[in-house]
This record gives structure tokens, C-alpha cells and sequence, in this order.
């Protein structure tokens, strides 16, 4: 049994959960987008969270029923530390039981209704 499996938020500390609440007051414009598509359960009902925290770190969308983060890369995800940082942190999320699906922000903006058919196909059936 994962320690964390009741914990949504997986310990994380108070100051991340002040950085959460800044990161909410400035998504992108991808965020924003998707935000609308995931909010108030539109997507088959699943609950998501924006910008939520999970340990030392924040999610950008989280479902907690289906233990699903969501993460939207921009540009700066490009080079070779943000890649192995990137790597690193979703390789620690994943081993907590959360599995981790990445965006680039374009795909959002270009292709939402493929991005919300991949986001489905991760979550398990109601």
C-alpha cells in the first residue's frame, strides 16, 4: 500500500501550496484553455485541479480519482536541464502511483480535442 494513497496533496508544504495559489492567478494561455475543457467535471465527469500540489512539487492538472497529472510544456521545457529535470520529476510522481501525461502548449492550442481524447484514454471507466 502506498503511504500516500490517501493524500492528495502528498505532504506538501504550506509554501508550495502559496506558490500553487500564485500559479493559478497566472496560467498561460494553454492552461487557460485546457482549464475550461477539464473544469467543473466537463470531462466525462472526471474531477480535475488546477495547479495542484503533490509533495515539493506543483501539477499543472490533477485527477485525483484516477491518480492522473497533467503537464503543459512551453518553450522553456526545451533544453537539456528543464529535459532531465522534467524527466527526473515525473519518474518520482509515477513511483508515488501517479501517472504523468504531457502537452506541449501547442498541441493545446492547435488540437485540444485530441489532447482531451489522449487525457480520456488514461482515465479508467466510471
Amino acid at each position: 500500500m502506498n503511504i500516500y494513497e490517501n493524500d492528495m496533496f502528498f505532504n506538501a508544504k504550506p509554501i508550495i501550496f502559496g506558490f500553487a495559489k500564485e500559479n493559478r492567478k497566472k496560467m498561460t494561455p494553454a492552461e487557460i484553455i485546457l482549464w475550461d475543457a477539464l473544469k467543473d467535471k466537463k470531462l466525462n465527469g472526471w474531477k480535475f485541479r488546477k495547479q495542484h500540489p503533490i509533495g515539493s512539487f506543483i501539477l499543472d492538472f490533477y485527477c485525483h480519482k484516477a491518480k492522473l497529472g497533467v503537464e503543459l510544456d512551453g518553450g522553456y521545457h526545451n533544453s537539456p536541464e528543464q529535459i532531465a529535470s522534467d524527466t527526473n520529476r515525473t519518474a518520482i510522481l509515477e513511483n508515488a502511483g501517479i501517472a504523468i501525461i504531457r502537452f506541449r502548449n501547442e498541441q493545446v492550442i492547435k488540437t485540444l480535442d485530441i489532447v482531451l481524447k489522449e487525457i480520456v484514454a488514461f482515465c479508467p471507466r466510471a
